[in-house]
């Protein structure tokens, strides 16, 4: 299963984007999503999981109550609201069956989306 993300671009500080991660080759059902971001001279850093099945969602602290991660059989998506200048970075979704220790480790991933751009400014 290929993932195709999508949905970047340039938003203002306060505004909203809706980030899509598709799936080809077969459906998402069987996996665990993941996004996780690279801002500009940082590391790649993980922002929020859906759980296949139950859907249980994760987010961390600094995206908390400003995004929203769902998904269907063939797409994910990442609705972000109240965007910061500090949200901008390349947003990347990734596949696989983490356990929940390891959902913020990119090494359990078994494969990941091309990255879209989000650039938050005025």
């Amino acid at each position: 299963v290929q993932l195709q993300a999508s949905g970047g671009g340039l938003a203002e500080p306060g505004g909203a984007l809706r980030l899509s991660c598709a799936a080809s080759g077969g459906t998402l059902d069987s996996y665990t999503i993941s996004w996780f971001r690279q801002a500009p001279g940082k590391e790649r850093e993980w922002v929020s999981t859906i759980r296949r099945g139950a859907k249980v969602t994760y987010y961390t602290d600094s995206v908390k109550g400003r995004f929203t991660i769902s998904r269907d059989s063939h797409t994910a998506y990442l609705q972000m609201n109240s965007l910061k200048p500090e949200d901008t970075a390349i947003y990347y979704c990734a596949r696989g069956r983490p356990a929940l220790g390891s959902i913020t480790d990119e090494q359990v991933y078994y494969s990941w989306g091309q990255g879209t751009q989000v650039t938050v400014s005025s």
